[in-house]
């Protein structure tokens, strides 16, 4: 989101990535590094060279290709959603018909039509949401507003479950997530309320990455497979792959055990789906605030075939922490009044309350990062 919010994104990277070597002695490994063949490092699929796309944050593959979109951009030009062949090369655009604020995911429908999510909101301002909806072979996309029921929300990462209903999962900052859905039918021309319909707790990392361990407890991106079976969630350092075998999207999340594919070292990465024949993982990171000459590669990873995670212990929640208006999304216990009032959407699910130790340890981890770049620039 314009010039602000990529000073600030590299700002974050470079002390992060300095403090992780202050404090554990480990070699921080650079981006070039990781993608040329660094332990655990993705395979190359191709490169986008395209000048439009150097802030990459949502990704969908397809029959003939990939489709992208740019997080919140300043320069009309790259306010589009672009699609690529295989050798990632843009062979159409599509408009939007107003100005998104800040799209950061994609979905694909099991009919072929593209979900772009306008859900960021790094300053936690905004009113609405949106989805913006485009059916196969439309060259204008559908604009779709939706508001949370308690509070605004940091979000970057959109799935689609088994009826095709969008599930608008928050960024989160100690490891702790919540997932959204609309509460009724999406109209154009309506703001449709959203409804809290599940809490994730992600398993715990040690994965390298730019953004050290505040990295690890975000969620950056998210996808399900083309048969629909498996979803996964991306933070900056891991992806965390759920079955999901009786298509409850939700249920899956808030209950199954993950599988844990590394992606160690992505420069930033947001993006995540999945190969058009569910047996591979990919991925794509931004590159606009990378050493000059970087450009964005969609990177391939195995899915995971291993044994499932052991999930983060659920942990205290810490009375009267100070939530931080800059740093990551506090982590809360789910909002009582949201889950009351939706009880029959969400079942009799009992969610893990996972708040304030945690989000308190990020926060002041947090803290320390921007105190040592403040320090560093004296």
């Amino acid at each position: 989101m314009g010039v602000r919010k990529r000073v600030t994104r590299y700002r974050h990277a470079r002390a992060g990535a300095a403090l992780a070597t202050l404090l554990t002695g480990a070699v921080v490994l650079t981006p070039g590094a990781a993608v040329a063949g660094a332990p655990g490092a993705g395979a190359p699929v191709c490169e986008v060279r395209d000048e439009r796309l150097t802030e990459i944050s949502g990704l969908v593959a397809t029959d003939t290709g990939y489709v992208v979109v740019n997080d919140g951009a300043d320069n009309e030009a790259r306010r589009q959603i672009f699609f690529l062949d295989r050798r990632c090369a843009v062979v159409r655009t599509v408009g939007y018909p107003s100005r998104p604020r800040d799209t950061e995911d994609l979905a694909i429908g099991s009919d072929g039509t593209i979900w772009v999510a306008d859900i960021g909101d790094n300053d936690r301002s905004r009113e609405t949401i949106a989805l913006w909806r485009l059916a196969p072979g439309a060259d204008r996309p559908v604009l779709h507003r939706m508001a949370y029921p308690d509070r605004p929300y940091d979000a970057e990462a959109l799935l689609l479950d088994a009826d095709g209903r969008p599930l608008v999962v928050t960024k989160g900052g100690s490891g702790t997530v919540f997932l959204y859905a609309p509460a009724t039918a999406l109209r154009p021309a309506a703001t449709t309320p959203l409804a809290l319909v599940g809490q994730v707790v992600l398993p715990a990392s040690t994965t390298s990455n730019p953004y050290f361990f505040v990295g690890r407890g975000v969620v950056t991106g998210a996808a399900s497979a083309p048969d629909g079976r498996r979803v996964v969630l991306r933070s900056y350092a891991d992806a965390f792959e759920y079955d999901v075998p009786d298509g409850d999207v939700v249920a899956a999340l808030t209950t199954g055990t993950p599988r844990i594919t590394p992606l160690p070292d992505e420069p930033q990465g947001e993006s995540i789906t999945y190969s058009r024949d569910g047996r591979s993982l990919l991925t794509v990171s931004e590159s606009a605030n990378q050493p000059p000459g970087t450009r964005p590669a969609i990177l391939r990873y195995p899915t995971p075939t291993g044994p499932a995670a052991s999930p983060r212990p659920p942990e205290p929640s810490t009375a009267g922490a100070e939530p931080s208006t800059a740093g990551p999304e506090p982590s809360t216990a789910a909002p009582a009044s949201p889950a009351a009032g939706n009880a029959g959407a969400a079942g009799n699910r009992t969610w893990p309350v996972a708040a304030g130790a945690g989000t308190l340890v990020a926060l002041l981890g947090l803290a320390g990062v921007l105190r040592w770049r403040r320090a560093a620039r004296r």
